[in-house]
């Protein structure tokens, strides 16, 4: 299964911090801070083992990948031990 990559990003017309999939044209939430939006995705790649991509929205690098967050899956719980021995 493929690992989902989470974006955040700036929207121009508005100005509202966006949350998206790569991939999707659907805008999963808004947000009025790039810190809110951050910590919404951090939680959604925690939960689903996602990888989280955030774009700078000035200067130079605007639209670019400013920072990265690779969240391992959750590993399987172990099973349980038999009463057998």
């Amino acid at each position: 299964m493929a690992t989902k990559v989470y974006h955040v990003s700036k929207r121009a017309s508005d100005n509202k911090w966006q949350v998206f999939i790569k991939g999707s044209d659907k805008v999963i939430k808004l947000f009025a801070t790039k810190k809110e939006a951050e910590e919404y995705c951090v939680k959604m790649a925690e939960n689903q083992g996602a990888t989280l991509q955030v774009h700078a929205s000035k200067g130079k690098s605007k639209g670019q990948v400013q920072k990265s967050v690779v969240k391992a899956s959750k590993p399987a719980k172990p099973a349980a031990k038999s009463a057998k021995e």
